[in-house]
């Protein structure tokens, strides 16, 4: 039976903002630091009609909803955004292959009430549905989870790779190399892969993270091909130096890569795509990392009561990380791992020990009025230590602080 009552443990509710009733936020979020000293808080959309919606957060306690544009079509959907400065990275993914608006948009955010699209990359094509993840930290190449007007999948559900493109001129981005498991496009002489007996997610890139301390590595997250790391010091031709995969025996959909530098460990989630635990357990998983061809499973972080969160209403199980996102305005732990559970709202886990990690603090909101469930979707963190916490249903936002 559904909660309507709101749950929290170290965790404080500051604010909230239901989007003006479209709520349903992908897995971007980003904040900027503007030049008037306002700090804007952008966020995509998971589904049509919305494209983009930015709130001034500058007063936490009254967020203000400043801009809210629309989708070109319907059948696209926005999912993933990423800025540096005055200029936002939109990710444009469609419901059908070779359906028109596919690609990375390019926009100027120097007017946050204005923002305007200067640059776009094309990834329209007959086996293509465009662009599902990015990820753009250094100015100069963003990392793609997407189809390309030339790509031939070997199974429709394998239809998105690793794309690094090259937006140094933000007006005409252009692709700098790629890469695909092997087996999974046509014509590349490796077999493809098994599928997963029951749920069958696909063999396609979820995303790729590139960061500022490893700008030679790209830390993917394979979805049923488990996590793969790839050596990009020849952009044009990524080779792969790991592999780990836990599907089958487990489900996959392995979602999040996200490493921990100085202690050599990788934090791993996987979405959890069906109501009701159908498909438990997605979890988040730790793995040492110390031989990075060779990383090796240590712990789970504790999941929540299954026999609670089985019996609400949505999803149950892992979903997004809080990816340490470089940047002025993110904060970066160590230890602390921030992660979305759809029904099971954000939580958050002290890692000091990496095998025993322990669960430190959590929030779920109530259930809105006009929603059958939460769907605790994704959660950026600044570098204050605040959390912007998203619903993919019809929550909103919600902004946070920690007790502890």
């Amino acid at each position: 039976m559904a909660t309507q009552t709101q749950e929290s443990k170290n965790m404080r509710l500051i604010s909230s903002h239901d989007l003006n009733g479209f709520g349903n936020i992908g897995e971007g979020i980003s904040i900027q630091q503007t030049a008037d000293g306002r700090r804007i808080l952008y966020m995509a959309h998971e589904s049509a009609p919305k494209d983009i919606t930015s709130v001034d957060v500058t007063d936490l306690a009254n967020p203000k909803l400043i801009a809210q544009t629309d989708l070109a079509y319907p059948h696209l959907r926005s999912n993933s955004l990423a800025l540096i400065d005055d200029t936002m990275l939109v990710a444009y993914q469609s419901i059908e292959p070779n359906q028109p608006g596919t690609g990375v948009g390019v926009y100027d955010i120097g007017n946050p009430e204005e923002p305007r699209r200067i640059g776009f990359f094309d990834t329209q094509g007959p086996q293509s549905r465009g662009c599902h993840c990015l990820w753009w930290v250094d100015g100069e190449y963003a990392h793609l989870s997407t189809g390309t007007t030339d790509s031939r999948p070997t199974n429709s559900k394998d239809d998105q790779f690793y794309v690094i493109l090259d937006v140094r001129d933000l007006t005409k981005p252009t692709e700098a190399g790629r890469w695909w498991f092997p087996g999974t496009q046509e014509g590349d002489g490796a077999p493809p892969p098994d599928r997963h007996p029951q749920f069958d997610a696909g063999h396609r890139l979820h995303n790729a993270n590139v960061y500022p301390e490893r700008l030679d590595r790209a830390y993917c997250a394979w979805m049923d091909s488990g996590i793969v790391t790839l050596d990009i010091s020849d952009k044009s031709g990524p080779s792969m130096i790991a592999h780990l995969n836990y599907s089958p025996p487990f489900p996959g959909f392995t979602h999040t890569v996200l490493p921990i530098f100085n202690r050599e460990l990788l934090v791993v989630s996987q979405e959890a795509v069906r109501p009701g635990g159908e498909d438990y357990p997605k979890l988040v998983w730790l793995m040492d990392n110390r031989v990075e061809t060779n990383p090796v499973i240590i712990s789970t972080l504790p999941m929540a009561d299954t026999d609670d969160f089985f019996n609400r209403p949505g999803r149950f199980g892992a979903h997004n990380l809080y990816e340490n996102q470089p940047g002025p305005t993110s904060f970066h732990s160590d230890h602390l791992v921030f992660g979305t559970f759809f029904n099971a709202g954000v939580r958050v886990f002290d890692t000091t020990n990496p095998f025993q990690p322990e669960e430190v603090a959590y929030f779920i909101p109530e259930i809105p009025q006009t929603a059958e469930a939460n769907g605790i979707n994704d959660v950026h963190v600044d570098e204050n230590g605040i959390l912007y916490v998203v619903d993919r249903i019809k929550g909103g936002l919600y902004i946070l602080e920690l007790t502890i």
